[in-house]
């Protein structure tokens, strides 16, 4: 098992402690994500265990050839090559092990003296060889690009013609397949849509090496790890679990100190108040200079930023008729040959989420910078329902954001009156904290702008709200702030988003768009999603069915599985028996001995599936309470003990494993 270990990592830039004694170590199996507020240090922190930041102190302990490979957020260029040579530039390391294996078979012809440890040595590189997945290169190369997005079109362009967003996705699909032993990856998702994602996660759940990555995608992070490390006032912390477990375990620690910090906030706002108001009178300067004192010595109690909800509601949107909007025929095309939105026809109501999805190209930035009037370029007609206001959000308004005026002050610009005593808080929500709130509009990034940019819209009444991926540049926290603030928005949201999570809690119905066509689903994104698998497996009337009726069933509850099996075999299914095969025997033609037995075996397998079923839901809950054990510090911070529990929970998912094989082998069995 191959690992690197860092121990008693310390770094400070400044005077400001960033590392402080970290210890962690990566292994094969690591499924592990990074989290901690902005600035905490967790780029800084991956840099270390990539060897490209050398610490102040500490040391790092790695396997002899322990193989690592680093993504960063942004930067990664590439040029001077087509899309597969740079993509075989992944497999450097397989190249020299077999410029060494080449060298030794050479040596061996002259019979040397250290034969035999040349012969181990040959014997060890071709299996190192064979497990980086250097004899399936090229697949591995074409599945990585196809599933990150590519066409087989892009193979031979140059890396050249590709923009940033698709450079940094060569990078990533370049550490994917390098198969390395652990894989660092700072904000992996930041340049992906949904469909990129999901593969993804795919891979990464499929991964046999460690991985250690950052993201702000709470759905991915959910599917991929299974333990969390938080960086918090220098110090490194590890949770057990998925993200939204860690999540809970941490609010759950924190709530005295949470209730602590809201009373020390009190006292400070209540010093400060007095400063404020009595601090330039002469007859109250002893009393203000004494509670000056007082609020001097106070020791911040810190909160991690992530834990921090904050709060807030957009102005009350203007009424609107119940048609907000009706697209007629609505054709776009950018070079007269091929139509992006072919006869397009919709109608949006009054207070509907409605989420467009589709593949890149698919058309989707297009329809809304149509929706939005920024786009009058097509042939159709489009009707603003009677009231509609019209607010426009994509990552091009951060152009619109220049100027000498601090954040604060071009915030409170626009603020309704009775919100202007909410605007740091809101400005919060919007990862501007502290002082970033008197920035100046010009020394602002391009991240910070949009943020800037989305903040401003939201606060403008408006009934029709326009979002080109609204989540970017955004932390977890600040897309939950704008998550419940949409939810409450009085008007209708349209938007586009790569974020499954934001998604699945927003949308209310789906517009999916291909090229040339579109599809409407009439419910949330979970339905779509069933939809669309239901209908790839040639069963979309029974998903639509079961979907409007709200009877589909986890596919991960025994219970459900057991419910399923049965009322599948219960059912009838007379569209299977007109579909069988013509040399099967009618129940009708089967002997009433091969009846009786047929019922029996089928009264066995039913019997099975029941039994097993319990046994399953009876693993699950030891599972269960043995997940929740981990999250007792008397057990996780105990190393032998949690070492006993995370055993136990192995052998249970073995467990799981056959039981599940063996009920969808006998559910199957009744179904046929």
């Amino acid at each position: 098992m191959a690992f690197v270990q860092f121990s008693k990592v310390s770094l400070s830039f400044g005077d400001k402690k960033i590392l402080n004694d970290v210890s962690v170590n990566l292994k094969t199996g690591t499924k592990a994500a990074l989290t901690g507020a902005n600035g905490a240090g967790k780029s800084t922190l991956i840099k270390i265990m990539a060897g490209l930041v050398e610490p102040d102190s500490g040391e790092r302990i790695a396997q002899k050839d322990a193989r690592i490979a680093y993504l960063p957020q942004s930067g990664l260029t590439h040029s001077g090559s087509t899309l597969l040579q740079e993509a075989d530039r992944a497999f450097e390391y397989g190249y020299k092990i077999q410029e060494e294996i080449d060298a030794i078979g050479d040596a061996l012809k002259t019979n040397p003296s250290n034969q035999k440890e040349l012969l181990d040595r040959h014997a060890a590189l071709l299996a190192s060889l064979e497990n980086s997945g250097w004899y399936r290169r090229d697949a591995l190369a074409e599945s990585v690009l196809l599933g990150l997005g590519f066409s087989r079109a892009d193979f031979d362009k140059m890396t050249d013609e590709f923009s940033g967003g698709w450079q940094m996705r060569i990078a990533l699909a370049k550490a994917l397949m390098q198969g390395p032993d652990i894989l660092l990856l700072d904000e992996p998702t930041n340049y992906l849509d949904i469909e990129a994602r999901a593969w993804l996660e795919t891979f990464l759940q499929n991964y046999k090496g460690g991985f250690l990555l950052v993201s702000h995608d709470r759905y991915f992070l959910d599917v991929t790890i299974n333990e969390v490390y938080e960086l918090f006032n220098g110090q490194l912390n590890r949770y057990p679990g998925n993200y939204s477990h860690y999540e809970k375990t941490r609010e759950s620690e924190l709530k005295t100190l949470m209730a602590e910090y809201q009373k020390q906030q009190e006292e400070i706002a209540h010093l400060q108040s007095f400063i404020d108001r009595f601090g330039y009178k002469a007859s109250k300067a002893v009393q203000a200079q004494s509670r000056q004192k007082m609020l001097d010595k106070i020791v911040p109690i810190e909160i991690p930023e992530s834990l921090k909800k904050i709060h807030f509601k957009f102005p009350a949107a203007p009424h609107s008729g119940q048609i907000v909007l009706r697209l007629n025929g609505i054709t776009k095309s950018y070079d007269g040959a091929t139509n992006v939105l072919d006869k397009l026809d919709l109608q949006v109501e009054n207070g509907e989420r409605l989420v467009v999805v589709g593949h890149n190209g698919a058309g989707k930035s297009t329809l809304l910078r149509i929706v939005a009037g920024v786009d009058n370029d097509f042939s159709g007609e489009k009707v603003l329902g009677a009231g509609v206001t019209i607010g426009y959000f994509s990552q091009d308004n951060a152009e619109t954001i220049k100027g000498s005026e601090s954040v604060l002050e071009s915030i409170e610009n626009v603020c309704p009156l009775e919100l202007v005593p909410k605007a740091r808080d809101m400005l919060g929500a919007f990862l501007f904290r502290g002082d970033d709130v008197f920035k100046s509009l010009d020394v602002l990034s391009g991240g910070e702008k949009s943020r800037v940019a989305l903040l401003r819209l939201l606060l403008k009444p408006i009934n029709l709200l326009i979002l080109d991926e609204p989540t970017n540049h955004l932390d977890m926290n600040s897309k939950d702030s704008l998550l419940e603030a949409l939810k409450d928005f009085g008007g209708t949201v349209i938007f586009v988003s790569h974020d499954r999570g934001f998604i699945q809690d927003l949308a209310t119905r789906v517009l999916e768009l291909k090229p040339g066509s579109a599809k409407n689903f009439l419910g949330g994104y979970e339905y779509y999603l069933e939809r669309v698998e239901a209908e790839a497996s040639g069963d979309g009337s029974q998903a639509k069915d079961s979907a409007r009726q709200g009877t589909v069933a986890s596919s991960g509850s025994a219970a459900a599985k057991s419910s399923q099996a049965q009322n599948a075999g219960a059912s009838g299914n007379g569209k299977q028996a007109q579909n069988s095969a013509p040399n099967q025997k009618s129940a009708a033609a089967l002997s009433w001995e091969e009846q009786k037995k047929a019922a029996n075996e089928r009264k066995r397998l039913e019997r099975l599936v029941e039994s097993l079923g319990a046994q399953i839901e009876q693993k699950e809950a030891d599972k269960k309470a043995l997940e929740e054990k981990m999250s007792d510090p008397a057990v996780y911070s105990n190393g032998a003990a949690a070492k006993e529990v995370q055993s136990q929970i192995a052998a249970l998912d073995a467990e799981l494993e056959t039981l599940n094989a063996q009920w969808e082998e006998a559910a199957a069995r009744i179904i046929d």
